[in-house]
Formats: structure tokens, sequence, C-alpha cells
């Protein structure tokens, strides 16, 4: 009777085994399946570091990339490289039971390497807002923070809106026309494929080089002239170079009005967190244009 027993729960107990076990879908469209929350993480790109910290995640993380500098604590842990460069061999003697890779070309190939040494993967690459809000929901989940992350996404989904609609064209109101400056030599843009592209149109405004294959393109100055911007916007805690770059083509609208404006690079260009802080600064800039043009 006891064995007749034993042996009819144990598919029971394999069945809420396999229910127990964490599945995710990561930004690659891979399944990522842990049988209990990771507690071994390291990171391969900066906002990949702010993420799991928002998350909740923080303390899990035994090793991020290169220029993970926020928050604070990340500072504080050592760096195995990055997506381009990585100390694969120092990667692999940390035994890590997660590994959240940033999904770009190289990132792919670095991911199944890792796969071959059997590193399980999650691969992050948020082109959206809702990619970003969704990453802390499933990263929380993978390293047993659900309720954290699910917060966090929360707030972000929250402040989301709130710009959404504090910042919604009105009747009457212009769209204000941008070109965005990654570098000048060689100069090079972000395409629509870009987050930057999704915060610019959040601000009313209209990525007038976004229609581009590759999602940081190099550009002639002739396209940028014939396009004729209201503003030209970089990443970044100066206008310096921007001004100076284009000083001589003052048939430009953006040139003329001296409508040049930097958004620091760590918000808008990290598809993280506080990418929310560098769409609130973007929108406060473009609102100054748009005020600009409506005068007289």
């Amino acid at each position: 009777m006891l064995r007749r027993l034993t042996a009819s729960l144990i598919p029971l107990l394999l069945a809420g085994s396999a229910a127990a076990a964490i599945r995710v879908t990561d930004d690659a469209g891979q399944t990522v399946s842990m049988e209990k929350p990771a507690q071994r993480v390291i990171s391969l790109a900066p906002h990949i570091t702010e993420l799991m910290f928002e998350a909740g995640a923080g303390k899990q993380l035994i090793a991020v990339s290169d220029y993970s500098d926020y928050p604070a604590a990340a500072k504080q842990l050592p760096s195995v490289g990055n997506v381009f460069a990585l100390d694969t061999e120092r990667l692999l003697a940390m035994r890590p039971d997660l590994v959240v890779i940033w999904g770009t070309g190289k990132g792919h190939a670095l991911a199944d390497q890792l796969r071959a040494n059997n590193i399980r993967i999650f691969e992050s690459d948020p082109k959206n807002y809702e990619q970003v809000a969704s990453s802390l929901e499933r990263l929380g989940e993978l390293t047993g923070n659900a309720a954290t992350g699910q917060q966090a996404a929360k707030r972000f989904r929250e402040r989301l809106q709130n710009l959404q609609n504090r910042y919604k064209l009105k009747a009457g109101e212009p769209v204000v026309t941008v070109f965005y400056q990654v570098s000048h030599q060689p100069l090079m843009t972000l395409s629509d494929q870009h987050l930057v592209s999704s915060a610019i149109r959040l601000c009313g405004g209209k990525n007038l080089l976004g229609a581009q294959q590759d999602i940081s393109p190099k550009v002639g100055t002739e396209a940028v002239i014939a396009a004729n911007p209201d503003a030209i916007l970089t990443g970044g805690d100066s206008t310096t170079q921007l001004e100076q770059f284009w000083q001589h083509y003052q048939t430009m609208s953006a040139v003329k009005n001296r409508q040049f404006y930097a958004i620091k690079g760590d918000w808008l260009n990290r598809n993280g967190p506080r990418v929310l802080d560098g769409t609130e600064a973007l929108c406060q800039a473009l609102q100054k244009v748009r005020v600009q043009k409506n005068r007289p």
C-alpha cells in the first residue's frame, strides 16, 4: 500500500517541481529557464547593471561590464570587460549561474559561445519603453526578486504615462524637427530603431534622419543641411562641440536660432530605468524650441 501511494505521488511531485521552475523570454525571443532563482549573476552592459539594481537584484551581481558606474554600488564590483572585449576566462572562473548580455550583433555570437560553456544567458536589448519595464519584471523574476521588479516596472510605467500626458501636443502646437548627433568624426546619428527616437516622438518631435537601416548610421553634413532641423541634440554635458561643428551653416534653422541641446548620455543612450530622466530633459528642451517657433 505504501509503495503504491509513493508511486502515485511521484508524478505529482515532479509536476509541481516543473511548475515551480522560472521561465521568462529574453529580448532575443529565447526562453530562459531556471530551476531556482539566480544567485551569481554577471552583467555585460551598463544599462543591464542599472536594471539589475532597480529590480532589487544588485545583491546577486558578482561582476559587471566596463563603464557600469551607476548606481554607486556598481563601482565596487569587479569588471570582466564588455561584449566587445570580454575576459572570458575570468568570467567562466567566477562560475555564474546567469549572465545577462547586451544583445547586439556581436553580443549574439558571444551569447552562443557562453552557452557552449553551459552558461545560462539572458539577452537584453530593450528597444522601447515597454521592454525596459518588462526587463525589470523579468530580471526580478529570474533572481527571486519578482515583487521588487514588479514594483519598479509599475513606477516606470506610471512615470512614463505622466510624461506622455504632460508633453502631448496640444491643438496648433508644431512638431519640432530634430537631428540627434552621436559623434562628429565620423558624423553619426541614431535611427528610429533606437529608444532615443521614441523619446523624441513622445516629446512632440521628429527624428529627421531616423529612417535608416542601421541603428547608428553615418550621415553626411549635406543630408543634415537639407533636412534643416529645428534643433540639434547630442548626449553629453555640453553643446560646445555641436556649436563649433555647425557654426558655419547659418542657413539651418537650428544654427540660426542657436537651438543646440545636450542631454546626459547616460540617461538617454542607456536603455535602462534612467531613460525617463533623459526623456524628461529632452521634452523640456524641445518645449523651448517650440516656444521659439511660435514666436512671430
